[in-house]
């Protein structure tokens, strides 16, 4: 798996279709995640960020998907996991959630900030 790759199996083991931002299709479904997908080599971080959506008159569900996320975050992923024969450690960015407003009054979004670091040489 590579590292892109292993960007998107993150965002998709929490049972919400989840797309790269930059290939979301115009009509994707509700709830859904999409993530934005930036790499590099060993000991340099990066602070990617990602969107939950809902269409929903309440915050409840997308807040509750942060609440998992950071969750998996905090007791999984420390651990690191396995790819290109190296590892991925994912931490919580600060601010680690935010409430975003958007022009669809029916839509809700919370904008999460994760940090990746690639312990690989590829």
């Amino acid at each position: 798996m590579n590292k892109a790759q292993a960007i998107h199996a993150f965002w998709s083991s929490f049972k919400w279709p989840a797309y790269d931002q930059a290939t979301t299709p115009e009509n994707a479904p509700f709830p859904r995640i999409t993530y934005n997908v930036q790499t590099d080599d060993f000991d340099k971080p990066v602070f990617l960020s990602a969107s939950l959506w809902d269409r929903s008159t309440s915050w409840e569900s997308v807040s509750l998907k942060a609440d998992e996320i950071a969750q998996a975050i905090v007791s999984a992923y420390p651990s690191t996991k396995v790819i290109n024969g190296g590892r991925m450690y994912i931490t919580k960015g600060s601010p680690y959630s935010t409430r975003m407003s958007d022009p669809d009054s029916s839509i809700r979004r919370i904008l999460l900030n994760v940090n990746f670091e690639f312990m690989t040489n590829y």
